[in-house]
């Protein structure tokens, strides 16, 4: 148990350059609050002892606004960044390495029953605020771009963005953890820019067409 505490102090130095001391880190990361109640939590689950399992998943939401499912399965060096209103439903799985940021909801996309949140592979990344639904696979070194809304699989070694979310990066090697939300491609962007090019042109051809129009005009008047 030390051992693994150990390990999660570890992961928010290597994640979080903001993180001076040990101590400020044990106190004051709500992020490795939720990870060490849910474990607790998940213990119980697995032991059948329900109703224990859920008062201390919602003790843990209370004060640290963070809703894990103790039923969640969650692999080592986990890093909540933040975490404030992050949601992990009850068949999430989690693989190691991953990191995901404030506002992140893994959950499911309606009352079906049986496996219906996702599953989250070794060195995945979820940025701020998106949501990634429903029975699917985010596939190792993947990235989910801030505020994408994710319902289909993701193959490894991707970039998701967009609503619905939608692959934008898939080069087959290991993607870097950091992520700069500035720099990652708009889909939507794209898409409007290649609008105003088409009606660029089709304004273009307009005019010639107007201007071929009075050309004649001009002829047969004469």
């Amino acid at each position: 148990m030390f051992k693994r505490m150990k390990e999660d102090i570890e992961t928010v130095f290597d994640q979080d350059p903001a993180a001076r001391s040990s101590l400020e880190v044990i106190l004051t990361y709500s992020g490795l609050h939720a990870i060490w109640a849910h474990r607790i939590a998940h213990l119980f689950f697995n032991r059948k002892m329900f109703f224990m399992a859920r008062l201390i998943s919602q003790v843990n939401r209370f004060f640290t606004g963070i809703e894990i499912h103790p039923g969640a399965k969650i692999g080592h060096r986990f890093f909540i960044d933040h975490g404030m209103g992050v949601v992990i439903g009850e068949t999430c799985e989690i693989g190691n390495n991953v990191t995901v940021f404030q506002g992140v909801t893994l959950g499911g996309t309606g009352k079906e029953k049986g496996k219906r949140h996702p599953t989250i592979e070794d060195n995945a990344l979820i940025a701020t605020g998106a949501k990634v639904l429903g029975n699917i696979i985010v596939g190792e070194n993947s990235k989910v771009g801030a505020g994408s809304v994710v319902l289909k699989d993701v193959p490894a070694n991707s970039t998701v963005v967009g609503i619905p979310g939608r692959v934008v990066i898939q080069n087959g090697i290991k993607l870097k953890r950091k992520l700069d939300h500035n720099d990652l491609p708009d889909p939507i962007s794209d898409r409007c820019s290649e609008m105003e090019q088409e009606i660029h042109r089709l304004q273009t051809e307009v005019k010639r067409l107007n201007m071929k129009g009075e050309h004649e005009d001009v002829n047969k008047d004469l």
